[in-house]
């Protein structure tokens, strides 16, 4: 099973909304590493490592969720970070 990584900055009305948290509970539902975090741009950061399959379904799971809130969504495939073992929230 080959694991990638995504960098991820949802912008948008997505602080203050519980956003962090649901992409916290999405990314241990799918069992991926990596982290969350609010930028003080107002936009939030997110770095989510795992297989293909597990980043595709986390991401339609967030967009589905946030949908009406979301107004852009940058994504970047990155190096996987094979120091993180869990997904969390970091500020």
């Amino acid at each position: 099973m080959d694991v990638i990584a995504k960098h991820i900055v949802y912008s948008g009305r997505v602080q203050g909304v519980g956003f962090r948290f649901t992409v916290l509970n999405v990314a241990n539902n799918y069992r991926l590493t990596g982290y969350v975090r609010n930028l003080s741009s107002g936009s939030v950061e997110t770095l989510v490592q795992g297989p293909v399959e597990s980043i595709d379904s986390f991401q339609q799971d967030i967009e589905e969720s946030f949908a009406g809130y979301l107004r852009q969504t940058d994504v970047d495939l990155v190096p996987p970070d094979t120091s993180l073992a869990e997904f969390k929230i970091t500020f």
